[in-house]
């Protein structure tokens, strides 16, 4: 901030009275400090169905947000890949966590959010405590203060106790704690029972126990806690998990602290965001260089695509897609733009030509093809699937081209394409990214014609001189061959 915006604030402050300033002043001097609690096997639906009073406070004081997970061939929906995923904050094809043996893990390379903050921040005080030991003895690294395996006699007991204690007494910056009978629940009696529900009852009572402790510290009302909690995968009915099915994949974020407003719902957040939220919480800004999927959920990122959630719709053909499930639309958002000139016709309603969906709905349309694995996309993504197009009697190929607005750029510097990218291949199918310059003809930057699973691209431009806006295009043809997705588009000008 400059000297000049200061004193501005200094004045505006002073005007506001004195009750104002002492405020701010409060505010300013908060210590941030961060509870993350994860609840092994359990789903948003069925906490939503038990007697969680808890847990149903955490949603009204602050955020929810459903996130589905990746499926094979990416990783199975498995504790360790989950785990991994939300305590380094990277996809598993990074940290390269595939089971729950941990072969071949790359967490050298993408470490733990404890041991980031302990090498950005060594004063801070960390702590994990877990009743799944591989979570504190493989995942979260020596560095971590303290890694504490609960033993089997004491479960989610001796967990509770251990961290209520140091949440009430101790003096800890960033506290991880695992609870794991839900999940055991869900293994013996599956996600639909009563079991399972008493599990949420139980462990909501023991997640208060934890909130009660920091709400009780005698230092308290001069901290500022973020509080998450998540959980590594969901189950199955019948009970089970590591499958691709909805409710397998179904992971979740409650977030209260912070500046989150309460009551709210959010459909951009994804599980690496935990980790990222956490050292954002913290005053620890993510480094490029570090490689993480995750942003901090206090920094949303607006993308054009997610505006049109309010407009979307349910199914028209697909008969896979819950009836009530709202999911697809054909308008583009203000500024973009969708060239069917060359598209054949008839075909899947749905996908005829470039359409803006979501996760849920379009993975519904066909299960363990990939589609799982489109983990970078948030929220509304843009698809062309030539896959499920010709599902329904159709004439010639598919032929669509995705038209972005024209973006300002400097004449004779460099500018930045970015966007996410999903792409599986099957000739003849072809995807090609091309960029005009004032409205001129457009050039091939990229093309596709190998599978690129869950990408985030960064395509460098050179401007020509004179030129003041740069216009994208993403044309994909084929006809019985797979998909296209694409989410995140932006051109930065340097």
């Amino acid at each position: 901030m400059s000297r000049r915006s200061l004193l501005m604030s200094a004045a505006a402050l002073a005007a506001a009275g004195p009750l104002a300033t002492a405020t701010a002043a409060r505010a300013a001097a908060r210590t941030p400090k961060v509870l993350v609690i994860g609840l092994d096997g359990a789903l948003l639906n069925r906490i939503k169905d038990a007697d969680a009073p808890h847990l149903d406070a955490l949603m009204s004081a602050g955020l929810t947000s459903v996130s589905p997970l990746y499926a094979d061939p990416m990783a199975p929906t498995l504790s360790g890949p989950g785990w991994s995923t939300i305590i380094t904050g990277v996809w598993p094809d990074k940290h390269h966590v595939k089971d729950n043996a941990f072969t071949g893990n790359a967490f050298a390379q993408y470490p733990d959010f404890l041991t980031r903050i302990e090498t950005a921040k060594p004063s801070l005080s960390t702590y994990a405590v877990a009743s799944w030991n591989p979570v504190t003895d493989t995942i979260f690294s020596a560095k971590v203060d303290t890694r504490v395996s609960t033993p089997d006699a004491e479960y989610d007991t001796g967990t509770t106790s251990r961290a209520a204690a140091e949440l009430a007494g101790g003096n800890r910056d960033a506290v991880f704690v695992h609870l794991d009978n839900v999940d055991h629940a869900g293994h013996s009696y599956g996600a639909a029972s009563s079991q399972y529900l008493d599990a949420i009852h139980g462990v909501d009572t023991q997640v208060g126990q934890l909130v009660a402790a920091v709400r009780g510290r005698s230092t308290y009302g001069s901290e500022d806690w973020l509080i998450m909690v998540t959980a590594d995968h969901g189950h199955t009915d019948a009970g089970g998990h590591g499958g691709s099915s909805a409710a397998e994949r179904q992971t979740f974020l409650l977030a209260s602290g912070g500046s989150i407003t309460p009551g709210s719902t959010r459909y951009d957040i994804k599980m690496p965001d935990v980790a990222a939220s956490a050292l954002a919480h913290l005053g620890i800004a993510v480094n490029p260089a570090w490689g993480l999927d995750g942003r901090p959920l206090q920094q949303p990122t607006p993308d054009a695509f997610d505006a049109l959630r309010p407009q979307l719709q349910t199914r028209a053909d697909e008969t896979g897609i819950g009836s009530a499930v709202v999911g697809f639309t054909h308008t583009p958002p203000a500024g973009w733009a969708v060239d069917n000139s060359a598209m054949g016709t008839g075909g899947v309603t749905e996908w005829r030509g470039w359409t803006f969906t979501t996760d849920e709905f379009w993975t519904s349309a066909e299960r363990g093809q990939w589609r799982e694995t489109n983990v970078r996309a948030r929220n509304v993504f843009a698809v062309a699937d030539g896959d499920e197009w010709v599902d329904k009697d159709y004439t010639g190929t598919f032929d669509s081209t995705l038209i972005s607005p024209a973006w300002p750029v400097r004449g004779g510097r460099t500018a930045t394409l970015a966007y996410t990218s999903h792409y599986r291949q099957e000739d003849p199918q072809k995807g090609e990214v091309l960029v005009s310059y004032d409205g001129g003809t457009p050039v091939t930057v990229r093309t596709y014609t190998a599978d690129t699973v869950s990408k985030a691209e960064s395509i460098s431009l050179q401007v020509p001189a004179g030129v003041t806006t740069a216009q994208v295009r993403f044309r994909y043809t084929g006809g019985n061959n797979w998909f296209w997705v694409v989410d995140g588009v932006r051109i930065t000008s340097g």
